[in-house]
């Protein structure tokens, strides 16, 4: 069965990575191709997604058990929408391990849902640790590692090698200095800015919006066709 819709989460078990700019950039990938969306801010101390995106984005709570049961039943409804989740990194430990505990993308993946986790990769220790548990723990899942060349060179790409073309890396361009002012303030909509930001930064901003929608463009194809041969190959058996 080939997937209707994505369910995407977006993760670091660091701070300050570009992890929410990341969630945003793939909510206006989604709302550039017309597709409903629906995203989560696991973000205690500051949820800004919810903040940036007020009528897509709402706040998430899996600290206790009732948050977890709203969330996880959100996150399966068959409702038609693509959805978002952005994962705090106080928060990366519990969301994964509930996820585990009710086989979260075996149980997306019954629905004929995909679920596919963008990693903001970052050579510590610790989040090499991290990337590799979850493709351990998720083997049905698309664990893909996004480099944001803010963070500068890639050079920790072979400490996030994944088998199959599901699962390659991405790459999210630099953000421009001048834009940081802009895109900071709540709300802000990326390709819809507020009509004080001057046309010259507004075409600045669109060209970085472009290159990051080509790169999830490509990742999106590559994550279906993974499902399409992984369907294929069960059937053949």
């Amino acid at each position: 069965m080939s997937p209707r819709n994505f369910i995407t989460v977006v993760c670091s078990p660091r701070p300050r990575v570009g992890k929410t700019l990341v969630a945003r950039l793939l909510a206006d990938f989604h709302l550039h191709n017309g597709r409903k969306i629906s995203a989560f801010d696991i973000n205690v101390d500051d949820p800004a997604l919810s903040g940036f995106l007020p009528e897509h984005a709402v706040p998430a709570d899996v600290t206790e058990i009732n948050g977890q049961m709203a969330l996880f039943d959100q996150l399966v409804a068959e409702d038609g929408s693509y959805k978002i989740i952005d994962v705090g990194h106080p928060a990366f430990r519990t969301f994964f391990a509930v996820a585990r505990q009710i086989d979260l993308a075996e149980e997306l993946c019954r629905r004929g849902l995909v679920l596919v986790v963008l990693f903001i990769a970052t050579p510590d220790a610790a989040s090499v640790e991290a990337f590799g548990r979850l493709r351990h723990d998720f083997p049905q899942a698309a664990i893909v590692p996004i480099h944001n060349e803010l963070l500068g060179p890639a050079r920790q790409r072979g400490k996030f090698a994944s088998p199959g073309a599901g699962s390659k890396a991405a790459h999210i361009p630099a953000l421009p200095p001048g834009l940081r002012k802009f895109i900071d303030r709540r709300p802000f909509s990326l390709t819809e800015p507020a009509g004080d930001v001057p046309l010259e930064t507004h075409l600045e901003l669109q060209r970085w919006v472009r290159k990051a929608h080509v790169e999830f463009r490509e990742m999106e194809l590559r994550v279906l066709l993974s499902n399409l041969q992984r369907s294929l190959n069960v059937q053949s058996r």
